[in-house]
């Protein structure tokens, strides 16, 4: 039997896999008679084997490991061979519909941003002199922010809704 890898042996530690893992002494160890250093792979971060402050699990292992094995956590599904295959087809033709979807409003994003460009190199060369002045009002960016930062960064973006719900009283100033 051949000697699991460190990162194999780390793995079976942190999922409590139980391994039994044989010291083997190479041959030439043997036949001079010195042993081989037999240490396993330490998973302790160092500065907590250095302060001898004990072992902390890692959170993210500990919460990996408990969504993973839960009791409402739902079995994982099994397919058979043709399920999988139309489950693979559906799958497969809706991340390339999401991704034409992508492509389309990209293109179209840049087809306004190229529309917009030659807008403004149209009024900036082509109108004479009122045009030239025209393309510098719109170009100035005095007054764009206001309050040094916009309205929408008042609070921090995030995934989630506040608190305190929806604002109805809101009103921009």
């Amino acid at each position: 039997m051949r000697s699991l890898s460190p990162v194999l042996a780390s793995l079976a530690n942190v999922f409590r896999i139980p391994m039994t893992r044989p010291a083997i002494a190479s041959t030439t160890a043997l036949l001079q008679g010195t042993s081989q250093q037999t240490s396993s792979f330490s998973t302790t971060p160092s500065l907590a084997k250095r302060k001898n402050a004990g072992y902390k699990p890692d959170k993210r292992v500990t919460l990996i490991r408990y969504f993973l094995y839960h009791p409402l956590t739902p079995r994982p599904l099994r397919f058979s061979r043709n399920r999988y295959l139309r489950h693979w087809t559906i799958h497969r033709a809706w991340n390339l519909y999401q991704n034409q979807l992508r492509t389309e409003h990209e293109m179209e994003l840049q087809r306004q941003q190229q529309a917009m460009s030659a807008a403004c190199e149209e009024l900036r060369t082509g109108c004479g002199e009122r045009g030239a002045r025209l393309f510098r009002l719109a170009m100035n960016k005095k007054g764009v922010f206001t309050d040094l930062f916009p309205i929408e960064y008042g609070r921090l973006q995030t995934d989630s809704p506040p608190k305190d719900g929806w604002n109805h009283e809101w009103k921009k100033i």
